[in-house]
């Protein structure tokens, strides 16, 4: 597995639509998943070791947004073929097990992931009310081996900033994951 980190936030880029299946059997849209103040767009997968250090925390934390205004919407963009973990039915079976407070997608011709230009898993992109790019930072300290409890919760903290003042903060730092794994 190959470790990449994400580029720096471009402020106030504007959000780009999709309109994907989640593992509900529902269509999801932009206009359908963002909250109030803000929304968190999460490119993630299922056998991604960065994923798995923090998949209980993004569900504390995305719970805690959502009573701050702020919606979240995770998408699985890898080649299935590749890793058969990140199949449509192992999304389901991950998103029951973890029980999911967000919609859980999947972007099969990996289209919403080229137009966002995520390019690793976890990859998060915080957008303001008004579909705006506020933040493109790391989850918080962990890597491949969950961070110790009490470390600073730079996602979160971030999208607090935005759901309150509609700007994310000057200073992030990278997210690291795993390469997508394109067709």
């Amino acid at each position: 597995m190959v470790s990449t980190e994400t580029p720096v936030c471009d402020f106030n880029t504007p959000a780009i639509n999709f309109n994907l299946k989640g593992v509900d059997g529902k269509m999801h849209t932009l206009e359908s998943c963002k909250g109030d103040k803000g929304l968190l767009v999460m490119f993630i997968c299922n056998h991604c070791p960065y994923v798995k250090a923090i998949i209980n925390r993004i569900v504390r934390d995305t719970k805690e947004l959502k009573e701050l205004g702020v919606n979240t919407v995770a998408i699985m963009s890898n080649n299935p073929d590749e890793y058969l973990e990140d199949s449509f039915a192992n999304m389901q079976k991950i998103a029951k097990d973890f029980k999911f407070p967000f919609p859980y997608l999947i972007d099969e011709t990996q289209e919403v992931a080229k137009a966002y230009g995520a390019v690793c898993t976890p990859d998060f992109f915080g957008l303001s009310k008004h579909m705006t790019l506020q933040y493109r930072g790391r989850f918080d300290a962990s890597r491949k081996e969950t961070a110790p409890e009490g470390t600073h919760r730079d996602l979160f903290e971030a999208m607090k900033q935005v759901a309150q003042t509609g700007k994310g903060p000057l200073e992030q730092i990278p997210s690291i994951g795993c390469s997508i794994k394109w067709y």
